[in-house]
Parts: C-alpha cells; sequence; structure tokens
C-alpha cells in the first residue's frame, strides 16, 4: 500500500512517500480503507521527537491518528462493524508505528464510530483527535453545566472552536481568545471574541466581572498563566498544552480513545450543532507541505489530508 513513513525523527523533509506492507488485523479490529486523515500538531511534535519521553516509536513510522474511511474487513471477533460500513476514528496506540497517513489502517474497534451522516470525509476525518479533545477536556475535566462561563485560549482553532460548538451545544456561554481577524468567526460560532495579548485578564474582567466559571487553556505559557486572574471562586482551570497547569491547581488533559465519546460528537454534528472547518487539503504524497502548514501555527479549523 502507499503511505507517509519516516525512519528517524525530523523536520517535515523526512516524511517520505512510498509503499509500505499491508497492516495486519487483529481479532478485535477493522480493515479501513482510508479516505482522509487529517493533520494535528502532534502529529509534527511526534516526528519532532519532542514526545519521545512519553511515547515509543517502532521506526519507519507511519503518522496520524484521525482517520475517515470504509470497513474493508472485519476482525474475527467483529460484530460491531462490516465491510462497507463508513467509519471515523482516533487510532492511537500506546507506541507510534502504524499511523493513518496511509491507503489502510487496521483499527481497534474501541477507537472507532460510525461516520456522521451528511459530511464529507474530509470534514470527517478532522473530528477524531480534536473533538474528543475538546469534549473530555470540556466534560470530563471542568464538567461544565449549562448556564455557566467558559474561557477558551486559541478558540478559533481546531480544537478551540470545536470546544466552542460543543459548550455551546450543551448550554454554555463562551469567550474565545483569537486574533482580531477571527473575531467575526467566532461570533459566528456563538462565542463572545476577545483579544489575546496584553490586557487579555482585563478584556474578560469587563465581560465577565464575577469571572469565569471554567478555563480551558489550548495555548500554554502566558495565557495559561494569566488564567487563575479571570477565574470565579471555585472555577476550574484545565490544558492540553502545558503540564505547569497542575501546579495552578487545573488538569492537564491528553485525549484517550473512547467509542463512546465519538459517537456522542457525530450525534451532534448529525444535529447541526457542530461543524468541522476544513481550512486546507493536501494529497497524500503532499503530506510534508500539510506538517509545514500546521507547523505555521495559524490556522483556522483543520488541515485534511486526502488519500483515496
Amino acid at each position: 500500500m502507499k503511505a507517509i513513513s519516516y525512519s528517524a525523527y525530523g523536520s517535515p523533509d523526512a516524511l517520505e512517500y512510498g509503499e509500505r506492507p499491508m497492516p495486519k488485523l487483529g481479532p478485535d479490529s477493522v480493515l479501513v480503507k482510508v479516505r482522509a486523515a487529517s493533520v494535528n500538531p502532534v502529529d509534527w511534535k511526534v516526528l519532532g521527537g519532542y514526545l519521545d519521553p512519553a511515547l515509543d516509536a517502532v521506526f519507519p513510522v507511519v503518522p496520524g491518528w484521525d482517520v475517515a474511511g470504509v470497513v474493508e474487513q472485519a476482525g474475527a471477533s467483529v460484530s460491531e462493524f462490516a465491510p462497507g460500513d463508513e467509519v471515523i476514528g482516533y487510532v492511537r496506540e500506546d507506541f507510534v508505528s502504524r499511523g493513518t497517513f496511509a491507503e489502510y489502517v487496521a483499527a481497534p474497534i474501541r477507537t472507532l464510530a460510525r461516520k456522521p451522516a451528511g459530511v464529507s470525509f474530509e470534514e470527517a476525518a478532522g473530528l477524531p483527535l480534536a473533538g474528543l479533545t475538546a469534549y473530555q477536556a470540556l466534560n470530563r475535566s471542568l464538567k461544565v453545566q449549562p448556564g455557566e462561563t467558559v474561557l477558551v485560549h486559541a478558540a478559533a482553532g481546531g480544537v478551540g472552536s470545536l470546544a466552542v460548538q460543543i459548550a455551546r451545544a450543551q448550554g454554555v456561554k463562551v469567550i474565545g481568545t483569537a486574533s482580531e481577524r477571527n473575531h467575526e468567526y467566532l461570533r459566528s460560532l456563538g462565542a463572545t471574541p476577545v483579544t489575546y495579548g496584553d490586557g487579555l485578564a482585563e478584556r474578560v474582567r469587563e465581560l465577565a466581572p464575577e469571572g469565569v466559571d471554567a478555563v480551558l487553556d489550548l495555548v500554554g505559557g502566558d495565557a495559561l498563566q494569566m488564567s487563575p486572574e479571570v477565574l470565579a471562586k471555585g472555577g476550574r482551570l484545565a490544558s492540553i498544552a502545558d503540564g505547569a497547569v497542575k501546579e495552578l491547581g487545573g488538569d492537564y488533559v491528553f485525549v484517550r480513545p473512547d467509542s463512546a465519546d465519538l459517537t456522542a460528537l457525530t450525534e451532534l454534528v448529525e444535529a447541526g450543532e457542530i461543524k468541522v472547518e476544513v481550512a486546507a487539503v493536501y494529497p497524500l504524497q503532499k503530506a510534508a507541505d500539510a506538517f509545514r502548514d500546521s507547523i505555521g501555527g495559524h490556522t483556522r479549523g483543520k488541515i485534511a489530508i486526502r488519500v483515496a
């Protein structure tokens, strides 16, 4: 099969397009013919070796954890899916080697859900990692409730835009930090935008004089450090970007594959409550360019890889 792979840590220049062996199919997995995948910052961080202290790499590595495709074959013990079913998945193992930037991937059923109807494979591929990150941070860590107010840092990005929509669907008010060029976009999602940078705490306090009930940090650094200043008494803090959140009394969130959570997200998509914005689509052989686009850090929405 055709796939993207790399044989050592490095830059996007290390990515190679070529033949790789077909994945082996375990009894509780399905073989998915990949139609689309998506690029996430974690992909190029793994490529750069930044996650090596936490994740073993078995080279050559096929990158990618997001997938949207069609079941080609079901494992011996699988009754949940059958050949021809359209699925999405966050296909992360406890090591990196067999990813989704390929024509086929063997995906454990615990990582999958049925693809939401009425959306493209590229849109669907942008949902799993980013959507699960937002969903689990809001519901498992921050435990947001209807009527509360949450501040989302970097609200116009892939995770942030989905967090805004998920929170709004649950009756939560959202203040989102973004550059001014993305303010109208955030308003269209139902958030109140605020410009990041110096004086952010004061601007948030103007919008929420009593403080916000929760902060979801997707940036780390200065954005995280100022967050306690805008929390109401008893407010909660979570970050996906900076482990220093634990020193501030908050939760560090690392997304987990979860079929039930993924199904909840697909239901929100089908109900029209959330939409995945696709900023760009690259063919599989141009994955290095997609990585460079993501590294640039100014993408609104998701970067998709079209495989077939």
